[in-house]
């Protein structure tokens, strides 16, 4: 398979500058915005908007809330050589496949332990953890009753208990 390079460059740009894709999508609550600034604060950028030129100006595909959050700060931007229907694919499945990922809880515990993060990071990803985990079924559940109320549910077998 031929895999095609649509990116024509990186360039730094004022996050105000950047014009939201009036057909983005995706919102963004106050918790996700307090964990981005969270991270910029802390680490600063080490991830890159996309957008592509228009004739209005560059006009992001993915980055909305970075661009939001960082609106006096120049930005890293992939500058991506898409039409119209390509930029709307990459709008409406990047962050769906994204989250098709799964995760291993007991690694990123690992990982999070050999860092110093500040409380209000650490308190951030000990809560992605927290959604990671589901927990065992008992030993004792031998049997399954379909009248039986049940706290827990596995999301990829739907096997109940609890």
């Amino acid at each position: 398979m031929k895999i095609k390079d649509r990116i024509k460059e990186l360039r730094r740009v004022k996050g105000s500058d950047l014009l939201p894709n009036p057909k983005n999508w995706r919102t963004h609550p106050v918790h996700q915005e307090n964990a981005i600034r969270s991270v910029l604060a802390e680490i600063g950028f080490a991830d890159v908007a996309i957008a592509r030129e228009t004739e209005k100006g560059l006009m992001l595909i993915d980055g909305h809330l970075r661009a939001e959050v960082a609106s006096d700060t120049e930005i890293p931007v992939v500058i991506v050589d898409l039409n119209d229907e390509e930029a709307d694919k990459v709008l409406a499945t990047l962050d769906p496949i994204s989250t098709m990922a799964e995760a291993d809880s007991d690694i990123l515990e690992n990982l999070i332990a050999g860092a110093d993060f500040s409380e209000d990071l650490q308190d951030l990803l000990n809560s992605i953890i927290d959604r990671q985990e589901i927990p065992d079924a008992p030993d004792s559940f031998d049997s399954f009753d379909d009248d039986l109320e049940t706290q827990y549910k596995c999301p990829k077998c739907g096997y109940e208990w609890g």
